[in-house]
């Protein structure tokens, strides 16, 4: 099978889409996932533009990626600069990443109206960029913004671009639809006459998706050559999103018989994809194609009774091939074997067909109808699971908690206070802290209360909290679902809530992100 390279870009252009805004950690923690699942590429953003980003590349070095390459992202020199005086290409060197990504100007257009400078300029910025960077980095790679625009504008001057990047070194030239409105049919032939004109060349696609055509022209750019594909995980990006990978890949490797990731990961997709979801605090959409909650579900009737006999009545792939699971509105059927997997993985043996098993598949839809996702909440999961099977000890039992906002009109902020009642090892503790808001003030007085008896909390810290309303058309009565990411240094993990109160979902998953270090530790051998 001929291998086809992804180039995973929702660290730089994903978090472009209008309401994302990742952390620092939720960047390290989706770098971490991206590596793991198989992606060839992981741009990590544009260093220099943002202290985040320059941040970014500092913490990546001191995380061991298994597979993914780090690139780092800029652009040619400008014009009537020398290229080592462009204080932005000397940023991307100072990145310390093994591959880099520039952009230039291909179509002529842009070059003379947003740049403006000579069309023989740009391609002197191009080839010297290129050139220069070729010592600094493993590969350069070449990114040819507007280009399928700028062919048809200008066919010959847009091969010169490619031509300077690849007298440069380049490594890898890719055509960038960055507006998004080419159809299909142009990509391929397009691309088509650039493998004709550099037949040894290497070639990929990178495609937004403002005319919904990103991920067919991806696809169509593959079969007329390209082997690099650059997207984001669920789509998203600027204006409409990039191309969507979630979709990209099975289609390749699953329709088309390239190789992209191992068959074992891609059955992470659809973990994959709600990770990214939770961290981007934006919902999957249920009718996303193989990933979506909604992309293998039947309602009662003709379908579900054909697709109960022979799947393939209704369904394209087996939905497990992608980490999906198929759903009968009625009846759900799906999960056993999954949540068997994933048992073993929590060092829990258990038969397929066991009672005990079935309750926990039935506990666990209970709670997603609730509004729970596990996710970006392994954590949670894992302690689920293990209460389940009577595998976790009681830590401490609740009494109570009480939690005062106070503001008057003297105040410039106002000030939480929180009470917590609890027995520990027989011992009633009654506690209370100030916080700088109310979630605040609620761990600070469950750990006062909690760690003269588990001094290992002390290690704990909160590193990111977020809010989702999991049934918007409920108003101010609605759910909430709050996600809270901890450490201890050695470790990260996510926990969650759910309640129509956000206290109480706070507390959900507060208690949950302790009680789980008091656990893991417990196992280790460090208490």
């Amino acid at each position: 099978m001929e291998k086809v390279y992804i180039y995973d870009t929702t660290l730089r252009d994903g978090s472009q889409a209008e309401g994302v805004n990742f952390s620092l950690e939720d960047k390290l923690r989706i770098a971490q996932k991206l590596d793991e699942f198989g992606v060839d590429y992981i741009e990590g953003g544009w260093p220099g533009s943002n202290p985040k980003d320059t941040l970014f590349f500092e913490k990546i070095k001191k995380i061991k990626l298994r597979h993914a390459k780090v690139v780092a992202f800029g652009a040619t020199r400008r014009p009537g600069k020398k290229v080592n005086e462009d204080p932005q290409v000397e940023n991307l060197i100072r990145s310390g990443a093994p591959v880099v990504t520039i952009f230039g100007k291909s179509w002529d257009f842009h070059v003379t109206e947003a740049l403006k400078t000579s069309l023989e300029e740009n391609l002197q910025m191009v080839y010297e960029t290129v050139s220069y960077l070729k010592n600094y980095f493993q590969e350069v790679i070449f990114d040819a913004e507007h280009f399928f625009d700028g062919y048809k504008n200008n066919p010959e001057y847009a091969m010169q671009v490619l031509k300077a990047a690849l007298d440069g070194g380049a490594d890898w030239v890719i055509l960038c639809d960055t507006n998004g409105g080419c159809l299909p049919h142009e990509v391929y032939e397009i691309t088509k006459k650039v493998l004709e004109s550099f037949p040894s060349a290497k070639v990929g696609i990178h495609a937004h998706n403002d005319s919904d055509c990103a991920v067919a022209n991806s696809v169509m750019a593959v079969l007329a050559g390209a082997r690099q594909v650059h997207g984001t995980i669920n789509g998203i990006g600027e204006r409409t999103g990039n191309a969507n990978l979630c979709s990209i890949i099975p289609n390749l490797q699953l329709k088309l018989g390239f190789r992209v990731v191992g068959e074992e990961n891609l059955k992470k997709l659809t973990e994959l994809a709600r990770f990214v979801s939770e961290l981007a605090n934006m919902p999957l959409p249920k009718n996303m194609p193989y990933v979506g909650d909604s992309a293998f579900t039947h309602k009662a009737g003709v379908h579900a009774s054909a697709v109960l006999k022979r799947s393939e009545t209704y369904e394209h792939i087996d939905p497990s091939l992608v980490g999906n699971r198929r759903k009968i509105t009625v009846s759900d059927m799906a999960g056993r074997s999954n949540l068997k997997h994933k048992l073993e993985e929590f060092g829990i043996k258990v038969d397929e067909n066991s009672p005990e098993l079935l309750k926990l598949v039935e506990k666990i839809k209970e709670l997603e109808k609730e509004g729970y996702h596990f996710e970006a909440a392994e954590a949670s999961l894992e302690l689920l699971c293990k209460r389940h099977f009577g595998l976790v000890k009681n830590y401490f039992d609740f009494d109570a908690y009480r939690v005062l906002i106070a503001k008057r009109h003297t105040d410039d902020k106002p000030v939480s206070e929180a009470t917590v009642r609890l027995i520990v090892e027989g011992v009633k503790e009654h506690t209370a802290a100030l916080g700088n808001g109310p979630v605040s003030a609620l761990d600070r007085a469950l750990r006062k209360a909690l760690e003269e008896f588990y001094p290992n909390l002390r290690e704990v810290h909160l590193i990111d909290y977020k809010v989702r309303i999991v049934n918007e058309s409920e108003g101010t009565s609605a759910k909430v679902r709050v996600l809270i990411e901890s450490t201890d240094g050695r470790r990260k993990w996510g926990t969650v809530g759910v309640s129509e109160n956000i206290i109480e979902a706070s507390w959900i998953a507060l208690t949950d992100s302790l009680v789980y270090k008091l656990l893991k530790d417990e196992e280790e051998g460090l208490t």
